[in-house]
């Protein structure tokens, strides 16, 4: 199949030919659904915390904050192409012969778009930037102005933000300066992220955009720190080329670009586990990048980081006394009895039938495995239309149940009863994660080996006008942690605001 001119790149780029085999191999058998047997909801799946469990919770968090090492986890290689897509189309399209007011009629997004925009953090940056390209600007007719300044914050040769990264955006106005999502990251660790007035903060990034964060970094680290009394730690990471997967066309052969080599495409965030993996704390923070708001506004938010870590806590800690039990030979069938219960009622784990029969031994040696494995606390909002995953009970091949973030594309829609079932989850998943990652001795879990590898995606790209074929890993929050064990909180829609378009940034949430 390979040439020795394929068999040499496929090693430069730091994968195996057996590994680069198995994913053809993978792709060509298609998609591997998940199995749901149940949406997760209040009492099944899904705690709710009532107001004095929920300052109890961030109580115990802050007792404990300052014994731990805590770091922030945020994935923040997202490029800002999709935010202006409608402008993109817009100066694609617009030539100018008619009103841009008429022609926004039929395009809500634009319409929004210029309606309000003076409001847009980067409005008077980009203002400015275009007057001084072009001194007449402010005597051009409003429509010419108009173009301007979208041409202005897209050109390559301009400002160019269809290139930047999501997380350098100018993402909210204060009256003293204007803060990038990056910045607001750092300022929001200092609500719930920090242990004794340290802060550490780990974005994954992209390799292009990785110098342009270091800058950033450097840009506001003095100010920030003088300003909350904190001191920031924050390393950068990418994406692992040897994590990249081999393109396939339709019909399943190799596809090749114009000068006959492969092609490799980035694996999705799936292959951030390795980097989580890299990481050494007692409580790790995820959260992605866009989902930031002002600052004051996330004061009240941020509460709920606390309560989630509070789970953690507590049930990690009763996790950890009955595993060093466990340890004991001598330990009663009554606590071992106590421990299953824990693991079923506590951690939504369930037992297989033939552990009723297992000797005390047996009982043992399968709860210890049960409890020794890394825990994630995951915030879960009501569902209100927002596209993407949540939480179901899902039956693995071998029969048994547990809780999982399901995405979409792991959802076979062309079954009645799948479908049936995902229509009426009434939860979302807003990627709001407080993970354990050491075991009751203290050592950091190998969390590559809690993955599920057939939680795979195959996604359908085109390419220079060629169909094209390519696996994604298992998402980082849903089959490359499909093997911890997952506590499900409910938590308010509020703290749920992504920029998935650029005017995501006029709602309430981002507008200081």
């Amino acid at each position: 199949m390979f040439t020795e001119k394929d068999i040499q790149q496929i090693q430069a780029h730091g994968v195996s030919v057996k590994t680069v085999q198995a994913q053809i191999e993978t792709i060509q058998s298609g998609m591997v659904y998940s199995h749901l047997v149940e949406a997760a909801h209040i009492g099944n799946g899904i705690l709710r915390c009532d107001e004095k469990q929920q300052v109890d919770l961030m109580q115990l968090f802050d007792n404990e904050r300052n014994t731990l090492k805590i770091i922030k986890f945020v994935p923040a290689s997202g490029a800002a192409t999709r935010m202006f897509q409608f402008l993109f189309q817009f100066l694609n399209d617009y030539d100018g012969s008619k009103p841009i007011a008429a022609y926004s009629e039929s395009n809500t997004e634009l319409s929004v778009f210029l309606n309000g925009l003076e409001k847009f953090p980067f409005y008077e940056i980009v203002r400015t930037k275009t007057a001084q390209s072009n001194p007449n600007f402010y005597k051009l007719p409003k429509d010419q102005q108009l173009v301007g300044l979208v041409e202005t914050m897209l050109g390559s040769n301009q400002m160019n933000y269809g290139f930047y990264p999501k997380g350098l955006l100018p993402f909210h106005k204060y009256k003293t300066h204007v803060a990038t999502a990056f910045e607001e990251h750092l300022m929001e660790a200092t609500l719930y992220a920090t242990s004794n007035n340290m802060a550490h903060l780990h974005f994954t990034v992209s390799e292009m955009h990785k110098e342009l964060f270091r800058q950033e970094y450097e840009r506001v680290k003095q100010y920030l720190e003088k300003a909350t009394q904190t001191t920031f730690n924050v390393s950068f990471s990418c994406q692992n080329k040897a994590t990249d997967n081999i393109a396939i066309t339709s019909n399943n052969a190799l596809y090749r670009d114009e000068d006959g080599l492969l092609v490799f495409r980035p694996s999705g965030h799936g292959a951030l586990i390795d980097n989580l993996n890299a990481l050494h704390a007692d409580i790790i923070f995820i959260k992605n990048i866009d989902n930031i708001v002002v600052f004051e506004q996330n004061k009240l938010a941020c509460n709920y980081k606390k309560m989630l870590a509070g789970v953690l806590i507590k049930l990690q800690t009763q996790a950890f006394k009955y595993l060093h039990r466990l340890d004991d030979a001598a330990i009663l069938e009554d606590e071992i009895h106590n421990i299953a219960l824990f693991v079923i009622n506590r951690l939504h784990a369930n037992l297989e039938d033939a552990y009723e029969n297992f000797t005390i031994k047996q009982k043992r040696r399968y709860l210890h495995a049960k409890l020794n494995r890394p825990i994630r606390v995951c915030g879960m909002v009501k569902n209100e239309g927002e596209p993407g995953g949540g939480p179901f009970w899902v039956q693995d091949t071998n029969g048994n149940c547990s809780l999982q973030i399901v995405e979409f594309a792991q959802i076979d829609f062309e079954n009645e009863e799948q479908n049936a079932i995902a229509k009426n989850a009434h939860y979302f998943n807003p990627t709001d994660l407080v993970c354990g990652v050491k075991n009751y001795k203290g050592e950091k879990f190998d969390l590559t080996q809690y993955v599920d590898p057939k939680a795979a995606f195959i996604t359908i790209k085109s390419q220079n006008g060629v169909e094209i074929k390519a696996l994604e890993l298992p998402g980082l929050w849903n089959g490359s942690m499909a093997h911890w064990n997952s506590i499900f909180v409910e938590i308010p829609v509020s703290t749920f605001n992504p920029v998935k378009t650029v005017n995501d940034l006029l709602k309430a949430a981002h507008q200081a």
